[in-house]
């Protein structure tokens, strides 16, 4: 298994996650639950009529954080917006749900992936595993 599956298979496992930007000098922090692997990136998806969209396009420093149960991963570096058909497309497939909804109401869904990112499986103490990605 590569390095950026082993961070994907974390996510599935957790379901539900946290994406942490920065609104002005503000933390933020959220729960999400879409993700995808798709070749050797990891997508997530927000709406572009979120804030949240709007924090990572004025400062791309995130940093998501999960638990599976057993492990405890920290993911963070800098959003790359992907403005790509095919990978909305892709998620929306994942998700009929959320397509339906998206498109009832004339939304846009915003893909993006973490470049310059460093992944940590922790346990409570200390971290177990490290792997850096960049694009």
């Amino acid at each position: 298994m590569s390095d950026i599956a082993k961070i994907d298979e974390l996510l599935t496992k957790a379901e539900v996650f946290f994406l942490a930007t920065i609104d002005g000098d503000k933390p933020k922090n959220r729960p999400l639950g879409f993700h995808m692997l798709d070749g050797d990136k990891i997508y997530f998806g927000v709406g572009t009529f979120k804030e949240v969209y709007r924090q990572i396009e004025a400062n791309p420093n995130v940093e998501i954080s999960a638990w599976d149960g057993e492990h405890i991963l920290r993911y963070y570096g800098e959003v790359k917006i992907e403005k790509n058909d095919e990978l909305v497309d892709k998620a929306f497939e994942l998700m009929p749900e959320l397509g339906e909804m998206y498109k009832a109401n004339g939304w846009e869904m915003g893909i993006f992936y973490i470049d310059k990112a460093t992944a940590e499986i922790r346990n409570m103490f200390e971290i177990e595993e490290s792997y850096t990605f960049e694009y």
